[in-house]
């Protein structure tokens, strides 16, 4: 579970990657800014994006809502609300297409 130290400005890197919505697993953590507010807040995302030939325009997300207060759920957002994706010891801002 991801800790508001660890969502610290000096931990959000990246080196020179962008990576895109279609690039996103199931299990991957992300940044996303559904609730509205900042800092942006963590989840888990449960589906994968990719549908057929194109991409979802929602993914099914486990919403850390307690890191800001509110309570951690599972339930959709759009895919344009995500920020950043977790990888290789590394936050990737991505790239909507």
């Amino acid at each position: 579970m991801l800790t508001l130290p660890e969502l610290a400005p000096q931990h959000i890197t990246n080196k020179g990657e962008i990576m895109n919505i279609k690039e996103i697993k199931k299990g991957d953590k992300i940044l996303h800014s559904h609730l509205g507010s900042q800092p942006p807040v963590s989840g888990i995302v449960k589906e994968s994006p990719i549908v057929g030939r194109g991409v979802r325009s929602t993914l099914l997300v486990l919403v850390k809502g307690s890191e800001v207060g509110l309570f951690d759920e599972i339930g959709s957002i759009y895919t344009k609300e995500v920020l950043k994706v977790f990888r290789d010891d590394n936050w990737l801002p991505v790239e909507h297409v």
